[in-house]
């Protein structure tokens, strides 16, 4: 996708391309989706995020998670922890992969994560979230960015959080329009997203309920927010950062994404684990509820990929699948 040679934004002094960007999700956006997603116009990249205990350890994911080609720039690395002082030292340590920004994830709300203090689990001490952004953009060389919710149903303070994160320094926030409780049910609050774009200065992301083009034109409207940040609905439809819902995409860019994605997948994990991990990619490439009860079956099954690439495009030729595209 042509990149506008018009900055739609600046992280710092950063300027980014484009009003559409994936967000990172773990299991979802590792380099080779992460990687065909920016190709298709995505207007940067986040890694999938990184605990900060992690990244301190001899845990060989760190490296997997981060890394990154060059036509990705901008490349954001996002982590998540409890600590400010182990949050500074992990972010220390990852800067010397060169990333464009380091983005603090408080947002997550896994329980796993949120109850320990971790992801979501910070907004409700934003002192403590204070004192993380003052100790990374003090020590830090590159921008500090801050992903959101809008806190707890009992403490609704993403205004007040909004506002730490600019006050002490960062760079940028992404907003996603639920609460910790919500998860990804009901739905996403634009207005309270708007409400934050009103109150800084530094550029914000909308996130929640982005499933069609239409609906990138409509948060950007509702909220007047810098770029929206498109999750769930890109896993099937990665096409929508070429401005394409799943229905107007040829069949034949499908079945090209769906051979790059996997080569890249064996690429990055090797055959085995790289044919099982796209396996729930594949599944929503040529959406389940389309096939056979035994196709579902033999897409699931693990096999070598060359077997498996002949067995999705088998599938994906077949006449009664043609007729829903």
């Amino acid at each position: 996708m042509t990149e506008s040679k018009t900055p739609n934004f600046h992280i710092r002094d950063l300027p980014i391309y484009g009003d559409a960007i994936l967000a990172p999700m773990d299991g979802y956006s590792d380099w080779p989706f992460r990687s065909i997603c920016r190709e298709l116009g995505s207007a940067m990249s986040y890694t999938e995020f990184i605990k900060v205990e992690k990244i301190l350890s001899k845990s060989k994911q760190p490296a997997k998670r981060m890394y990154f080609n060059e036509p990705e720039r901008p490349i954001t690395f996002q982590i998540y922890g409890e600590d400010p002082e182990l949050i500074l030292q992990a972010a220390l340590k990852i800067q010397e992969n060169n990333p464009d920004v380091i983005d603090l994830n408080m947002g997550c709300p896994a329980k796993t994560i949120a109850d320990r203090g971790a992801g979501v689990g910070m907004m409700p001490s934003p002192l403590r979230i204070a004192r993380t952004f003052r100790k990374l953009v003090k020590h830090l060389r590159v921008p500090v960015t801050g992903k959101i919710r809008l806190g707890w149903d009992r403490n609704k303070n993403y205004k007040l959080i909004a506002r730490i994160v600019e006050e002490e320094g960062g760079s940028l926030i992404a907003v996603h329009g639920r609460t910790k409780e919500q998860r990804y049910a009901g739905n996403a609050d634009w207005d309270a997203i708007a409400e934050v774009k009103s109150l800084v200065k530094i550029p914000v992301i909308g996130s929640g309920d982005v499933k069609t083009v239409a609906d990138i034109d409509r948060l950007k409207a509702h909220a007047n927010v810098d770029a929206v940040m498109i999750g769930r609905g890109a896993i099937p439809n990665p096409w929508i950062f070429s401005r394409l819902d799943r229905e107007q995409v040829p069949p034949e860019l499908v079945k090209e994404t769906i051979r790059k994605h996997l080569a890249r997948s064996v690429e990055f994990y090797g055959d085995e684990d790289g044919s099982r991990l796209f396996r729930k990619n594949a599944v929503q490439y040529v959406m389940m509820n389309h096939l056979t009860r035994d196709e579902r079956k033999e897409i699931l099954k693990s096999r070598p990929s060359a077997e498996f690439l002949e067995l999705l495009e088998k599938i994906y030729d077949s006449p009664m699948l043609q007729t829903t595209l």
